[in-house]
């Protein structure tokens, strides 16, 4: 996809209406009466149903519509806008809003296909701290530049089911060691799924001879020395892993299931809520427990973006603006919705604010605050469309 759209020669002008940036009154008043058509991943029950509260929400507040399009994958809709600049669409776009990071910002902000800079005009921006967490302005080694606004923070977490398993890998080196010991107990959804990428990534920083030129955009003439490490360490995994690797999930929710019906053990989400959200739901037994790996885990803040076309931006920033509220973020935390980890500072909220996250606090299937302090950066987002594409024509067949 990237070198599909690296070849189009694009510009980020509209002829729609443009949103009145330098006064938030006036940006509200042109956004009443205006439908945002959000495009957001549809494959997790709680996730629509905060976006139904929060579509609620911005309807008695602001009187705009805030309609979920739900996807399966990001792609789809950067395809989307791909295909409607390549038709000469650049103000009817189908897409207000955009739930982004990684790979598909890197790809739209480089051919010019977002709408920006418009995140830092927000009135709420300055309650993530982006001076003190420089994570907000920057999305797998990109700076955001104003394009991008900050939503979720999210971190892989490893979880298992503790009446069963006494001894969790705790490198992705033990991994291979205890999957080998306790063969179909564990399995990695199929990439390109988000989650399933992730686990590439997290391997090879542990496993290539060295982690630099992951954080620089990927050069072919070394990709097959610094990923062989990798390839050979999946071969001997494969065959331990659920069904003997000839079927990999597609998700999250996949992943849950197999573990709540007793067919693996062990794990791993990139919501370090996961297992407590599970266990409430009912999908998990109330023995599982969550941990990050000893040498930390990938961490990363998801985004939304405005595509350079769209129809209604200035409905579409007042939206996001409300996402950023302490209202909004502290119900996104609730585990009977999102279950998502905060973007904003909790040193920027008065006492009263503080107080709506009070009813977010983890219970013991959660990873502790200690576990979560160790992180690990996204590496640059050209290596995961390079490990996606290499391991589809290793494994895809499968």
């Amino acid at each position: 996809m990237c070198l599909f759209i690296s070849g189009l020669c694009l510009s980020n002008t509209s002829g729609a209406i443009e949103p009145d940036l330098s006064n938030w009154q006036t940006l509200e008043k042109q956004a009443s009466g205006q439908t945002v058509y959000f495009n957001a991943w549809g494959g997790e029950t709680r996730i629509n149903r905060y976006l139904v509260w929060a579509s609620k929400r911005v309807k008695t507040l602001y009187n705009i519509d805030l309609r979920h399009v739900k996807i399966t994958d990001t792609a789809q809709a950067v395809s989307r806008i791909i295909a409607e600049k390549q038709a000469g669409n650049s103000e009817r776009g189908a897409i207000d809003l955009l739930w982004i990071n990684g790979e598909n910002f890197s790809a739209l902000k480089q051919n010019a296909l977002l709408y920006g800079p418009w995140a830092e005009v927000q009135p709420n921006f300055s309650l993530v701290d982006a001076d003190r967490f420089p994570e907000m302005r920057e999305d797998f080694t990109i700076a955001t530049e104003g394009f991008e606004s900050p939503w979720t923070r999210s971190q892989l977490v490893f979880y298992y089911d503790s009446d069963v398993v006494t001894n969790a890998p705790g490198s992705i080196k033990e991994l291979l060691q205890w999957a080998q010991d306790h063969p179909s107990e564990f399995t990695y959804p199929r990439p390109p799924s988000f989650l399933g990428s992730t686990f590439l990534k997290q391997a090879l920083l542990e496993l290539a001879q060295s982690s630099e030129p992951l954080y620089r955009h990927v050069e072919e003439s070394d990709f097959a020395l610094v990923t062989a490490p990798l390839w050979k360490y999946l071969d001997a995994l494969h065959p331990h892993l659920l069904r003997s690797g000839r079927y990999f999930p597609l998700g999250s929710a996949d992943l849950r299931r197999f573990m709540g019906d007793g067919e693996t053990s062990l794990a791993f989400s990139f919501n370090p809520n996961e297992a407590s959200l599970g266990i409430l739901n009912g999908e998990l037994p109330e023995s599982v427990r969550s941990y990050v790996l000893d040498g930390g885990t990938l961490d990363n803040v998801s985004f939304l973006a405005i595509p350079f076309n769209a129809q209604h931006k200035a409905a579409a920033i007042v939206v996001s603006n409300f996402l950023l509220s302490a209202e909004a973020q502290a119900r996104g935390s609730n585990q009977e919705y999102m279950g998502s980890t905060s973007v904003l500072s909790m040193q920027k909220l008065s006492s009263e604010f503080q107080q709506l996250f009070l009813g977010t606090a983890k219970n013991l299937a959660a990873a502790s605050a200690e576990d979560l302090d160790r992180k690990i950066l996204e590496p640059h987002p050209s290596w995961t469309t390079a490990l996606e594409r290499a391991w589809i024509q290793r494994y895809g067949a499968r």
